[in-house]
């Protein structure tokens, strides 16, 4: 389907959905947030703590290090806003390859594609005169290694290139490009055998996207923050018997941005925050220093200052702290039931859903599918969308502790 500029422009950052809240914390290339594979999606867009597969690059690639399999292929396709457009979406490609007992390395391709959009002139709605395609693509690769036989780290490396900006004139249509590192960790005990089941802990870590901002200018007031984020979780496994085991896990994320210190509020149509020129009322001026001042943040300096510089105080950090829980039951891990829950606090994005997600394995091959259900009023744009994941694990098998 063709698109009109004006629409395509209000799709470019996902956070946009949400602009009406309060001092929402926007970013470059969002789309390196959205969840690509339909497992992590069945269970509420987590996977920093869940047991290795081969999507773990995405969410925690230290995982690689306790892989059962030495080598898997996975792709995924995700349709996204699809009750606007049959043409954008999410796809990616990952390898992962087990050079031994203690260590691995991974690499993976991920395209998120905009689709057609019809550029109009102001006047003539109805004549068309150019056609483009905006993407945005991320190339990562890391490699991890077990510390101890029960913990692990891994370092990842990504390359981001963004091509969203549209020619205007005699104006040039230049890509932006930016790199950005991952540092994680990934713990797993060993089966504990407790009165009526055996169990096993995990836990994870991961900071992502750590990396220069991104400018389509090469202007200090046009650039953006990359989505660094840190994410944080832990999980049990129930090992009921030989056939059945049940998975629990609780996920916290958190980007590390900067609050804006000024926003405009929709619903009440007045500006709030700080009074930057120091004339007694917060209004557009102040909204308009204030983003000059944030712009002007290094992205280095916009990781510390995330921790303690919403205008609100420690409350207002919390509410930037998104949560997951998940479920997983599995049946001689060939088949297996997800369900799960995402939350964000309604001042910042709002968004807040349940995922159902099921998993069928045969021999070498497994397919993932999830489906997403809206429980907020602020609208998803992966609502009533199905994912699916397919992954191809081969090679030898090595001892799952």
């Amino acid at each position: 389907m063709k698109k009109t500029i004006l629409l395509t422009i209000s799709l470019f950052s996902i956070s946009l959905i949400q602009a009406q809240q309060e001092r929402v914390i926007t970013t470059a290339v969002p789309f390196l947030n959205v969840t690509a594979d339909a497992r992590a999606a069945g269970m509420g867009d987590m996977g920093v703590a869940t047991s290795a597969d081969a999507f773990s690059q995405q969410w925690n690639p230290a995982k690689y290090a306790f892989a059962i399999d030495k080598q898997g292929v996975s792709v995924s396709y995700t349709p996204y806003l699809t009750g606007l457009a049959n043409d954008i979406s999410l796809g990616q490609f990952t390898y992962y390859n087990k050079i031994s007992d203690r260590s691995a390395f991974a690499g993976s391709l991920r395209y998120f594609g905009f689709g057609d959009i019809e550029l109009r002139q102001t006047g003539q709605a109805d004549e068309a005169f150019a056609t483009v395609s905006p993407n945005e693509f991320a190339i990562d690769g890391s490699y991890s290694l077990k510390l101890s036989e029960r913990f692990s780290m891994a370092v990842g490396g990504r390359y981001i290139h963004s091509n969203l900006k549209i020619a205007v004139g005699t104006e040039d249509a230049t890509s932006a490009n930016s790199f950005a590192i991952d540092i994680a960790g990934f713990y797993q005990s060993e089966e504990i055998a407790y009165n009526r089941f055996n169990g096993r802990w995990r836990a994870g870590f991961n900071i992502q996207n750590l990396g220069p901002k991104i400018s389509y200018d090469n202007d200090d007031l046009s650039t953006n923050f990359l989505p660094a984020n840190l994410k944080l979780g832990t999980g049990f496994d129930f090992i009921l018997d030989d056939y059945n085991k049940l998975g629990l896990t609780v996920e916290l994320s958190k980007l590390l941005v900067p609050t804006p210190k000024v926003g405009y509020n929709n619903s009440t149509g007045t500006y709030d925050g700080s009074d930057m020129n120091g004339d007694g009322v917060v209004d557009s001026d102040d909204f308009d220093l204030a983003n000059d001042d944030y712009r002007r943040t290094s992205w280095v300096s916009g990781v510390f200052k995330s921790f303690g510089d919403a205008p609100d105080g420690f409350s207002e950090e919390l509410k930037e702290v998104i949560y997951s829980a998940g479920a997983e039951y599995s049946y001689q891990d060939a088949f297996a039931m997800r369900l799960g829950y995402h939350h964000e606090n309604i001042s910042k994005s709002g968004l807040r859903y349940f995922t159902l997600g099921a998993g069928f394995k045969y021999t070498t091959v497994k397919i993932d599918v999830s489906y997403l259900f809206s429980a907020s009023k602020i609208p998803n744009p992966l609502e009533n969308t199905l994912r699916f994941s397919l992954t191809f694990n081969f090679g030898d098998k090595y001892e799952e502790y």
